[in-house]
């Protein structure tokens, strides 16, 4: 199911905008559709595969995508080969190498991995540049707080305001 939904992917997009679309979500129903009632997949299967096919279109960054692809593709051979063991035990070789990788000297998963309580502020949401007072243990050069330099931003008074739109009307006649 996973490699005819992703040929269908691929035609889609390949074909003109206006069809490309169509083709894939009509081909996906009648292909899901004939291979349930053929009995060469469950209806179980036929909403995983959507599912995971839905979920792949939330990840931001093409690239990121594409390793996931690959990444499912890998799952599932382990998956059919070991079954929930392999998943498990390739859930923990993943994890392990993300742990064991660097980016510019600072590990990847960090703060997660090595735990660093101090700084799990930033892990699930950005705060704000300009909310925080002290930069992260790991990436610190130099000082440990930030300077003034990182005040809250203010909305401009009215003086501001007219004075840059006298220097705009300034600059439209020139």
């Amino acid at each position: 199911m996973e490699i005819t939904f992703e040929i269908l992917r691929e035609a889609g997009v390949r074909m003109p905008r206006a069809v490309g679309s169509a083709i894939s979500i009509v081909g996906a129903l009648v292909i899901g559709q004939a291979a349930v009632q053929a009995g060469i997949v469950s209806p179980a299967m036929v909403i995983i595969v959507s599912i995971t096919a839905i979920a792949n279109f939330a990840t931001p960054s093409f690239a990121m995508a594409v390793s996931a692809r690959l990444i499912r593709f890998l799952f599932m051979v382990i998956a059919a080969i070991f079954g929930m063991y392999g998943v498990i035990l390739g859930i923990i070789v993943l994890i392990v190498h993300l742990c064991s990788l660097r980016s510019f000297g600072v590990p990847y998963m960090s703060p997660l991995a090595p735990l660093s309580f101090g700084n799990l502020g930033d892990t699930i949401i950005r705060v704000p540049l300009w909310a925080t007072r002290e930069r992260a243990n790991l990436i610190m050069q130099g000082e440990q707080i930030h300077g003034k330099n990182m005040a809250k931003p203010k909305p401009p008074n009215k003086r501001e305001m007219t004075m840059s739109k006298k220097g705009q009307s300034d600059a439209n006649e020139t």
